[in-house]
């Protein structure tokens, strides 16, 4: 056993009680999420305790296998579905207290989303600049029609879809269809624009134009958006993956830019597992098979880290 004492323990405990609590400082803020459906009488549970913080003007991306919660997430996250328990907060909007008119005024105001099928996102009998400028007229307030149309050209033009601005969506690429789709969501000035797969329909190029125009609406307005995808391209563009996995957070992909002794720039990458609030771990299943870990397996807390190991085995042989 290691040189860490009761003492030290104890002090550990102390420590932890005196931290501000869980996602104080970010602008998405997933505590212990719970969402369970009835399915003909049998209970599914879609997120089983999932932890999550956003920080304010991330760019990131969330992956996982159909199945693992992922969109669930994103349509609690959007307003569109209630949690069965845990707590939930995107810019100070707490999404399980809310009722249905707080709820109508979070999805105009404080969330922007994008649907992986454009005839979702845009009306097809108005031009690109009246589908932006759409949300602008539901929110109301004082703002004048030629402030509206102001912004929605504005939008249209940073997007690289200036062109389309008198265009109804069937005279439109799918690919500009989802670039303006991204100036509609963005319209209000959302605190957080949320997108469901938005490349999924479209070939790798055109994909690649999208995901071009989150990162100029990311750094530009400094918008946070969180990018639910398959497309390992985009996966691999942010800087910040996270992976979920049975509704829960498993992994975490973090990216960030080096320079060598000779000024050359490069990308390095680093993964972790997720240790979610109730102290559970993912272990990669390629690791916990390469070892033979089933059911149960040792723990040794040493002064730095934890040792893991499978059943019958350990540093004394244990």
């Amino acid at each position: 056993m290691s040189d860490t004492t009761l003492a030290d323990l104890e002090q550990r405990a102390a420590a932890r009680r005196d931290r501000p609590s869980y996602g104080h400082d970010a602008l998405i803020a997933c505590d212990r999420l719970v969402r369970i459906f009835t399915t003909d009488g049998v209970e599914v549970q879609a997120l089983q305790g999932l932890d999550l913080l956003v920080q304010q003007g991330e760019l990131m991306a969330l992956v996982g296998a159909s199945g693992s919660g992922k969109s669930t997430l994103m349509n609690i996250l959007a307003g569109l579905d209630v949690p069965t328990a845990g707590a939930a907060k995107v810019a100070g909007c707490d999404l399980l207290s809310m009722d249905a008119k707080a709820r109508l005024r979070y999805r105009r105001d404080v969330v922007g989303f994008v649907w992986q099928q454009t005839a979702r996102n845009l009306l097809p009998y108005l031009t690109a600049a009246q589908n932006v400028a759409l949300p602008m007229q539901l929110r109301g307030g004082r703002t004048s029609r030629r402030a509206k149309a102001q912004r929605a050209e504005e939008l249209l033009g940073m997007l690289g879809v200036a062109e389309c601005r008198d265009r109804r969506p069937h005279q439109m690429s799918g690919g500009q269809q989802q670039r303006v789709a991204i100036a509609v969501a963005l319209a209000n000035d959302p605190a957080v624009l949320l997108a469901d797969e938005p490349t999924g329909e479209l070939d790798s190029a055109t994909g690649e134009q999208v995901f071009a125009s989150f990162r100029r609406a990311n750094e530009e307005l400094g918008t946070t958006i969180v990018i639910v995808t398959h497309d390992q391209a985009v996966a691999a563009e942010v800087r910040r993956t996270v992976a979920i996995r049975d509704g829960r957070t498993s992994s975490e992909v973090l990216r960030r830019t080096e320079i060598d002794a000779e000024g050359q720039e490069s990308l390095v990458s680093k993964e972790y597992a997720m240790l979610d609030r109730a102290g559970r771990l993912q272990l990669p299943a390629e690791y916990t098979e390469a070892l033979g870990m089933e059911h149960r397996v040792l723990l040794e807390l040493e002064q730095d880290h934890i040792g893991v190991w499978p059943d019958g085995q350990g540093p004394a042989g244990n």
